[in-house]
């Protein structure tokens, strides 16, 4: 390995002097006004040739901007304030084995030194990058921090690792460049844990496994630099032990950034000699020294929140009325930008709400359809349906959550302005039998007259639904790359009944229908409720069965006649929103699990909040089994207060007196991520026969980024990120493939983008990788509080319904929200690559 001494030049020499003064971190002008005279000198020798107010010859650039050249060469930097680390030589030769690795276009030059003075020399600017392999402590003195500060300003590279954290201690423009500190526990022996790859397209991480278990030193963080920096790695601390000072399941290990003009790589890893030795380690070195070296483009911008800007697009409704906004309850985007949002039927605090039943206008309310145009800026209410479901708050044999609950547009919406709607029509409520019809429907938007034609209505499908008790009607539509309709239907039962477990009591009825009893509805094969239904509509109106469902409707299992073929899943509680990613047509949903706030050992999990992947029909589970096939316990007549057995979630049997489908049910089917009031995805020993205790003492909590309390599951898309169609303000394309879950309340719940491995989230396979969007989609008094629906424009912006701060209602903080990308474009630009016409890594 090539060892070099550096020495400062004679001029710079004779303005040496001891002292450490550090200056804080200020703008490059005020930075330059506040540094003492002989670190100006330094900067102007460096980058301008003389200090400030100088003139005459001399006085040129000699640090080229950016430096180095296509002739490119890094160098690394090891010196240390005590024993050199370990890992010097080990990092040194692995540096110079990547300079020689890959195409031709790909090779660089390594020089070593542990001499500080190579950063006040001239000779700075014909290196591409610097690596920063070194121990902790003071090892520049203020001329030489003002050198390596002039190098990144003028658009140099710096890799630092491992204990690099540690150097500096007392310099904030050095913390800036490393983007955090280690607390003071200094880690001793290496540990093997998993390390989650978040980041799929930067070159240090794209060719990592999504979880790439490693040994190392682990170090702690004394403040998390999550949003201030873009991570691309995290290592999990629930696989190892950390120790004093754990960060918890947002733990960064490398992350990157453009700092002051130039770019800013930083590893925690590479503790220890063996991680050079690693080749997926060296990969990873390898794809941070070819960023900072310019040698290939990354964004280092996409996860840093100051580049997110939320902005609410609709103002306060005028009082007395729905101007801007109804009962926020789901919205969609139309390819010309329009968004299309839907209010349930609950207007302000001023409309009536009638719960009386012996009054016609009982539950009646008016469901809303407004669409905000970018163009203008201004939304509109462009339709009114009159639905069932206005019957304010209080309990479940009171309140109800029907109405307008689902809203989609044509796939070839632009040319035939169809728009469909789910929602049950107040006209078809049976007050005496407390029976209510549910339909999908698809209307005209005129474009005359930019209004729905309510005579333009032609019924696709409908169903009956109790309504003597709330809840859980669900709502959501999507639709598939072979223009399939997705319809989630929620099972509206109550659970009050069985004590916020499984909501299988048979008893009580109203009428001879069972109310609380969830096998007649999401459990039963030969029901539409508590379903995600899958159908082909056809221009007039009607509808096909695409092959794949669940059922054909035509089984002679049984005796024939007990299934629906429009059933793709069954066992889904209250699928509010669903998405489908037409990329791969896997759909995504998430529903609302019952009461329970903790297990029981002798009735089964508490409430468990669900999201799933799913890319073939099925049944979810309910309301026989939960989160990963957890079962409940059965119950039924004459006396539902004694538990029967344990549900077999393999080989399960309805054996409900209200059971008018098959008995025997297809098995169900785990699912990728389920939260209760303690934590995301508990999960207890089981027996023999595969139950699990119940038992609190011995729960553990599979996923430990998720907290629950109030919940109540809201699906999101998944992103993609298209070049040629989105506009100003696109999310960038890190979050392309990412799976977006959130939660109604703000607070602890779930507001994140994960990461899937597509071999396993068919099959209820755990997220490899969370990452939260508390800080990009704002929670808080002012931001989106209570997030009611999501999904990205073909803008490539996000756009959020926040519901507001009363139920059945809208009010004041009723919005509908955009969220922009403002960080720019991958760096660096392609005119500054190292060699120019290439875009290694883009």
């Amino acid at each position: 390995m090539r060892r070099i001494r550096h020495q400062l030049p004679r001029p710079l020499r004779a303005l040496a002097r001891t002292g450490r003064h550090r200056p804080p971190k200020r703008p490059p002008a005020a930075r330059a006004a506040g540094l003492s005279a002989l670190a100006l000198a330094v900067s102007a020798a460096l980058l301008g040739g003389a200090p400030a107010n100088a003139s005459g010859p001399g006085a040129g650039p000699r640090l080229p901007s950016p430096p180095g050249g296509e002739n490119v060469r890094v160098l690394v930097f090891h010196a240390s304030a005590g024993a050199e680390p370990p890992t010097v030589d080990a990092g040194i030769e692995a540096v110079e084995r990547i300079g020689r690795q890959g195409p031709p276009a790909e090779h660089f030059a390594v020089d070593a030194t542990d001499d500080a003075s190579v950063f006040t020399d001239p000779r700075l600017g014909t290196y591409n990058a610097v690596v920063f392999l070194t121990g902790g402590g003071d090892l520049l003195d203020p001329e030489q921090e003002a050198g390596l500060e002039s190098y990144l300003e003028a658009g140099g590279g710096f890799v630092g690792i491992h204990d690099a954290a540690r150097a500096e201690p007392y310099s904030d423009w050095f913390t800036g460049l490393i983007g955090a500190r280690p607390t003071a526990t200094v880690p001793g022996t290496a540990q093997r844990a998993v390390v989650e790859i978040g980041d799929r397209d930067h070159p240090a991480t794209k060719d990592l496994p999504v979880q790439w278990k490693r040994p190392d030193k682990w170090l702690n963080w004394a403040t998390n630099p999550s949003g201030s920096v873009h991570t691309v790695a995290r290592v999990r601390e629930n696989t190892y032990r950390p120790g004093p000072g754990a960060n918890g399941w947002d733990h960064p290990v490398s992350w990157c950034r453009d700092y002051d003009g130039g770019r800013s790589f930083y590893t925690g890893m590479g503790g220890t000699p063996d991680s050079f030795r690693e080749a997926d380690f060296r990969t990873h070195l390898r794809g941070a020294l070819l960023w900072t070296s310019r040698l290939a483009r990354a964004d280092c911008q996409a996860t840093i929140a100051s580049h997110y800007k939320a902005e609410r697009l609709t103002a306060p409704n005028q009082p007395g009325t729905s101007d801007q906004i109804g009962e926020p309850h789901g919205l969609v985007t139309a390819k010309d930008g329009r968004v299309f949002y839907i209010g349930r039927g609950g207007g302000d605090a001023s409309a009536p709400v009638v719960t009386d039943w012996n009054d016609p206008a009982v539950g009646k309310g008016e469901g809303t359809v407004h669409v905000w145009d970018p163009k203008t800026g201004k939304a509109t209410l462009v339709g009114t349906v009159s639905v069932f479901g206005n019957k304010g708050g209080g309990d479940e044999l009171v309140k109800n959550e029907e109405g307008l609950l689902g809203i989609e547009l044509d796939p070839a919406f632009l040319t035939n302005g169809w728009v469909y709607l789910h929602y049950t029509p107040h006209s078809g409520v049976d007050r005496t039998t407390r029976m209510a019809e549910r339909r999908v429907s698809r209307f005209t938007l005129d474009p005359r007259t930019n209004k729905l034609d309510p005579a333009s209505e032609k019924v696709l499908l409908k169903w009956p639904v109790q309504v003597h008790s709330c809840c859980h009607a669900g709502g959501g539509l999507a639709w598939d790359s072979k223009d399939n309709l997705y319809i989630a239907t929620g099972d509206n039962n109550s659970s009050r009944f069985s004590d916020g477990y499984s909501g299988n009591n048979p008893q009580p009825t109203y009428k001879g229908v069972a109310f609380a009893d969830a096998r007649r509805t999401a459990g039963n094969t030969n029901n539409l409720n508590g379903k995600i239904l899958r159908i082909h509509p056809e221009p007039d109106g009607t509808y096909t069965l695409p092959e794949g469902n669940l059922f054909t409707g035509k089984e002679p299992d049984e005796g024939g006649g007990k299934t629906r073929g429009e059933i793709y899943v069954m066992g889904v509680r209250n699928p509010s929103r669903i998405s489908v990613d037409k990329k791969t047509d896997t759909l995504y949903a998430g529903w609302v699990g019952p009461d329970a706030t903790e297990p029981s050992t002798t009735w089964g999990p508490a409430k468990y909040d669900t999201f799933a992947a799913i890319t073939h029909a099925g049944n979810r589970g309910w309301p026989y089994c939960m989160g990963n096939n957890q079962p409940y316990r059965d119950r039924n007549l004459p006396d539902p207060s004694k538990p029967l057995g344990w549900y077999d979630c393999k080989h399960l049997k309805n054996e409900s007196p209200h059971n008018d489908g098959l008995v025997s049910l297809p098995p169900a089917e785990p699912n990728n991520v389920w939260y209760a009031p303690q934590g995301g995805g508990p999960d207890f020993p089981r027996d023999a026969q595969g139950v699990p205790s119940y038992q609190l003492s011995e729960q553990k909590l599979l996923l430990p980024w998720l907290k629950g309390g109030g919940q109540a599951a809201m699906d999101g898309p998944v992103y993609r990120h298209d070049t040629a169609a989105t506009g100003q303000g696109a999310w960038p394309a890190y979050w392309d493939g990412k799976w977006f879950v959130g939660d109604f309340y703000d607070g602890d719940q779930p507001r994140h983008a994960l990461v899937m491995d597509p071999r396993t989230a068919g099959s209820g396979g755990l997220p490899a990788h969370a990452e939260s969007l508390d800080k990009i989609v704002p929670v808080g008094v002012n931001g989106i509080r209570n997030l009611m629906g999501w999904t990205f424009g073909p803008d490539g912006a996000l756009y959020v319904l926040d519901y507001g701060r009363g139920f059945f209602t809208s009010d004041a903080k009723s919005a509908l929200w955009r969220v922009t990308y403002t960080g720019g474009a991958p760096t660096p630009r392609p005119a500054q690559l190292a060699r120019t016409g290439r875009e290694a890594g883009r």
